[in-house]
């Protein structure tokens, strides 16, 4: 078995060394409310009824989950988190101990023999779950075991109440199923949280390398205003020299271009000084084709050749025929960029980039002539962690990618931020291949850049630009 399996499989077992999601002030608290509860309803049906019950075993089991809640508390801080092993354990015991006083109340004819199906919740929530598994294995055995072995349940008459074995095998039945069902729930609601919370993480952290280098913007400020005075120094010595040189000298040139180089050094630093409001309005928006063409840059010396159109719709006349133009964000670049880089990885040929507009609306359609979307998994692109690739893929052109499938989620995050929204589909047959639409309204996509949103962008808090995942991950595409 290779390390990775071990890995995988070292996650999974009793034996696990990392720490649970289970806290001990909560396991504590959870286990104090249902010792009352056990405590309440044993002394209402022994005293309040005068039903006979094995009033010192019940309350011997009660005391022991009592005295093993006080012995954690003094033993750990109560925001301590208990390891895989040890919490199953506890819930183990939690199990044990409920049989136990079931079995002394009547069994599975004990109306609270349901309350067997919470320590496999618990478990299903915090633990892996191959813990929660073993869990409810002992669950389903224990309540196997007092279907048929059991006090009887404390009743009016003589001797306790006995339900028919077919009506007691239906209660195990229900419960087994109940059991099944919550802890199926609750292990899919928590590993759904998790992995949206891992990947909002992870795009934390990638907008958050983006910060620093806007952070540069700062550095270069200060380099500007401290270089500022040598240059000066520089080209005034550089004038007086060739002021005083004859003009036969050899040296005459090399002291031209010395201070033209001081001169353009000069002019490299004015710009990175610049205010982004100050930027030129020729480089701060562009139309329609060309943030296609800066977006599939980077990819037209690839193997698979990139071909890019634009062009209005046939029903657009008008003002609406007019070349929309848009501010240059950053964030919407690199998420066209990333379903180009994606397209180009399993295209065939070529890859198709148009962009297509009316009076209402802005369209820009990126295909390919692949294998396409599979039908399985076209309805949850876009969640966190669907990827298709398996351990070791390798993309068309030989490259060995992995990844934890956040290419398409950050991309399309960033692209539905800017009033996007984003389309996937198959081509029709027999023609094949993958096709990606995103479509914004037309006064969205024209809307300006808003600097004042706190943000280096503009785009809705989110900072620029996005240097793409690293990873080569073209997660949403089949393999």
């Amino acid at each position: 078995m290779d390390s990775k399996k071990d890995g995988i499989w070292q996650d999974l077992w009793l034996g696990a060394p990392q720490d649970s999601g289970l806290r001990l002030q909560t396991i504590v608290r959870l286990r104090w409310v249902a010792l009352l509860g056990q405590l309440v309803t044993i002394c209402i049906v022994a005293l309040g009824f005068g039903f006979d019950v094995a009033l010192g075993p019940s309350f011997a089991c009660i005391a022991l989950s009592a005295w093993l809640n006080v012995y954690l508390s003094i033993r750990y801080p109560a925001r301590h988190r208990f390891t895989v092993r040890y919490a199953t354990v506890l819930l183990a015991y939690d199990i044990m101990q409920l049989a136990v006083l079931l079995y002394l109340t009547g069994g599975i004819d004990n109306p609270f023999a349901i309350l067997i199906v919470a320590p496999v919740t618990v478990s299903a929530a915090t633990l892996p779950i191959a813990n929660t598994v073993l869990l409810g294995t002992l669950a389903t055995l224990s309540a196997s075991f007092i279907t048929w072995n059991f006090l009887p349940l404390p009743w009016f008459v003589s001797g306790g109440v006995m339900h028919p074995e077919i009506y007691r095998i239906g209660i195990l039945t229900a419960l087994v199923s109940s059991m099944t069902f919550l802890a199926l729930y609750a292990w899919r609601l928590t590993k759904e949280s998790r992995q949206m919370s891992a990947a909002l993480t992870a795009t934390e952290l990638v907008l958050a390398r983006e910060q620093k280098l806007h952070a540069l913007d700062g550095l270069a400020a200060a380099a500007a205003h401290e270089l500022g005075t040598p240059l000066s120094t520089i080209t005034l010595v550089t004038n007086e020299l060739e002021r005083q040189m004859d003009k036969a000298s050899p040296h005459l040139e090399d002291i031209k271009l010395l201070r033209e180089q001081a001169q353009r050094c000069r002019e490299i630093l004015r710009k990175l000084t610049r205010h982004p409001a100050e930027q030129d309005p020729l480089h701060d928006t562009l139309i329609v084709s060309e943030m296609l063409t800066e977006a599939s840059e980077p990819y037209m010396a690839g193997r698979v050749p990139i071909v890019i159109a634009a062009r209005p719709t046939t029903d657009a006349s008008g003002p609406g025929a007019r070349t929309p133009m848009t501010a240059r964000r950053p964030g919407v670049i690199f998420g066209l960029a990333n379903l180009i880089e994606n397209a180009i990885d399993f295209a065939e040929s070529k890859v198709d980039v148009q962009a297509e507009w009316n009076g209402e609306t802005v369209m820009i359609t990126v295909s390919d002539d692949g294998p396409g979307f599979k039908s399985d998994i076209i309805d949850t692109l876009g969640e966190p962690y669907v990827t298709t690739r398996p351990a070791g893929a390798k993309t068309k052109s030989g490259t060995k990618v992995s990844g934890l499938g956040l290419g398409f989620f950050i991309s399309k995050t960033l692209l539905e931020r800017s009033g996007a929204r984003v389309a996937l589909e198959n081509r029709a047959s027999p023609a094949h291949g993958a096709i990606v639409r995103i479509i914004w309204s037309r006064p969205v996509f024209e809307a300006p850049l808003d600097r004042g949103a706190g943000s280096v962008t503009g785009e809705m808090a989110w900072p620029a630009p996005l240097a793409g995942n690293g990873n080569g991950q073209r997660d949403f595409y089949p393999i």
